[in-house]
């Protein structure tokens, strides 16, 4: 990361007043189909625990932006996915990402609804789980719900890592 994560911590320094932006927006894109698969979590994470470490925004201001981001994200895949059905599989993004579709798609059938959870966890497949469970035909008040449930998970997981990295660069 390097680079390009250094000149947006810097950038946040000087323009705080975009930082809640900048939290909503990387847990929702990173979450996103297509847009997620080139956005690291870790991305995410550097930038509330620099926030956090540098006192720009405190965890209640954080997590409810990072919880609503990702939740927003997870939706938008999935709603794809029920527009297109199993046409997806045929679509160039499908086929240029086939390995990584595949292994979420062994995952789903492996788990079931707690593929949501897996999924919402496991950055490389984040983006790809909501859009197959879509496309797979899973109701949308039960996808709702498990992601309710597995964005709650992801986010105290969230809290913990910036919290505790944090500590690390706090001193």
């Amino acid at each position: 990361m390097g680079q390009p994560l250094d000149a947006l911590l810097a950038w946040i320094a000087e323009n705080p007043a975009f930082a809640s932006f900048l939290v909503f927006g990387f847990a929702c894109f990173e979450a996103v189909v297509g847009i997620g698969l080139f956005i690291s979590g870790a991305f995410l994470l550097s930038i509330t625990t620099f926030l956090y470490v540098q006192g720009l925004m405190t965890i209640p201001q954080m997590l409810p932006l990072a919880f609503v981001g990702a939740f927003i994200g997870d939706q938008s895949g999935y709603w794809l996915g029920r527009k297109l059905g199993p046409a997806f599989h045929s679509s160039a993004i499908a086929v240029k990402h086939r390995e990584r579709i595949e292994r979420a798609q062994k995952m789903i059938h492996r788990f079931g609804w707690g593929a949501i959870l897996i999924g919402r966890l496991i950055t490389p497949i984040r983006s790809v789980v909501p859009l197959l469970t879509g496309v797979g035909g899973l109701a949308p008040l039960r996808y709702v719900l498990f992601d309710l449930l597995a964005v709650a998970i992801w986010t105290l997981g969230l809290w913990g890592l910036t919290v505790g990295t944090g500590s690390i660069f706090s001193g």
